[in-house]
């Protein structure tokens, strides 16, 4: 369970990456990668992938629990 997890966390982080930043990772990847740690904001790929992996796992919980209901009746 936990490995599934983090698969899906990396692969939203993965995802929203290269969505928004596809020109400079095609282009020029590793002043791309350098220039990661120099932003004054370095930890808001995790902020964003956070926010969206919260989102989606709120989706996946209501999902399951409307499947739940229905497979009692």
């Amino acid at each position: 369970m936990f490995k599934k997890e983090i698969l899906i966390f990396v692969s939203i982080f993965l995802f929203l990456a290269l969505g928004m930043h596809m020109n400079q990772w095609l282009t020029h990847p590793l002043t791309h990668l350098n220039n990661l740690s120099a932003n004054k904001m370095p930890y808001h790929p995790l902020l964003y992938t956070t926010i969206v992996y919260i989102f989606t796992g709120l989706i996946r919980a209501v999902l399951s629990a409307v499947i739940k209901l229905f497979r009692k009746r």
